[in-house]
């Protein structure tokens, strides 16, 4: 099951692996595809360098539109341009993009199926001293609802950037693209496969499949090979495209071990372990136990304290993964 060509770095579980944002991928894939196709075009609201749009805006500034804060305006400019031929990124936080302009995502881009490809930066609880209310944590609800909208969740910097270029390169339509702000490991390599609607299994295991988006696939690998330690065998899946959603993996993981945790920096509701789960209720129903945000709003705090503090480390992915395995015993 697990694809032989999705190599993962030799220093997964060391000390001095690499940590970069996910954001500088998307920079990258926006350069390349700047000098692949005149038509890229990139908008962005008064967060170029937060978003690394400006990497793009110094290299073909003619291309490069500062709207502002303006995120409902920069919606509706990139539908136009779009509609006339061009490939807009639009580029902001997700609690802005989609969060302020989701109207005109429905009705401008997705009602008129036009090819803009939208970015919502420093989403999740790692956005860390911002506070609450630059947490996009209802992002993947909110755009994985909307009629022939692409979702994607990279897990790291490099499938940042290949998730970048592949929204342009191989689909026509509207595509929603997530990432966070704070570094994180660098675990994928540019070998590691990447296509729009498969999900990659990063571990092969039999006991419980840990279904995973974003960056806390690298806490999921972790969790497995502590588990592992106690004679769990864990199967790790990266779900990097919400939707649509790979079904064919997701039951072919149920089945083989019968049970089955989602992870997600996110809300618990709505998001890549709802979609998991609707998945699952119409094909191959099993006990599944959902990882996330738990139907709270965040605080200001360090990063990494956040997440654990609000259960989406390691140690709180290891006791989901007991908790899951008990109730299978008991089904």
């Amino acid at each position: 099951m697990i694809n032989p060509q999705a190599k993962l770095s030799n220093r997964l579980f060391k000390d001095t692996i690499d940590q970069l944002p996910a954001r500088d991928g998307y920079g990258k894939g926006l350069v390349a595809l700047g000098e692949l196709d005149p038509n890229v075009v990139v908008l962005t609201g008064d967060l170029s360098e937060s978003t690394r749009s400006n990497w793009f805006a110094e290299k073909f500034p003619t291309r490069f539109i500062e709207v502002g804060v303006a995120e409902q305006n920069m919606m509706g400019i990139a539908a136009g341009l779009a509609l006339s031929g061009k490939i807009p990124f639009v580029s902001s936080y997700a609690t802005f993009n989609p969060g302020r302009n989701w109207d005109q995502l429905r009705v401008s881009v997705c009602y008129s199926a036009a090819n803009v490809k939208i970015a919502g930066a420093h989403a999740g609880i790692s956005v860390g001293p911002d506070g609450a209310t630059h947490q996009a944590l209802e992002d993947i609800a909110m755009t994985r609802v909307l009629p022939g909208l692409v979702v994607i969740v990279p897990c790291d910097a490099i499938e940042a950037q290949k998730a970048t270029m592949s929204i342009a390169l191989d689909l026509k339509g509207p595509a929603y693209i997530r990432f966070g702000r704070e570094k994180s490991p660098v675990f994928t390599t540019d070998k590691t496969p990447f296509k729009i609607g498969r999900a990659e299994v990063f571990r092969e295991g039999t006991d419980v499949a840990i279904i995973g988006s974003g960056m806390l696939v690298y806490n999921a690998l972790q969790a497995a090979q502590e588990l592992n330690k106690e004679g769990i065998s864990s199967l790790v899946v990266n779900n990097h495209t919400i939707k649509p959603i790979d079904r064919k993996t997701i039951v072919a993981a149920a089945k083989k071990c019968g049970a089955v945790v989602t992870v997600e920096e996110h809300q618990i509701n709505g998001g890549a372990g709802s979609a998991v789960m609707e998945v699952l209720a119409e094909e191959y129903p099993v006990p599944v136990v959902r990882v996330g945000m738990p139907d709270s709003f965040g605080q200001s705090g360090q990063p990494l304290e956040l997440i654990e503090h609000y259960g989406m480390g390691k140690d709180a992915i290891i006791k989901a993964v007991l908790k899951v395995i008990k109730r299978k015993k008991l089904s």
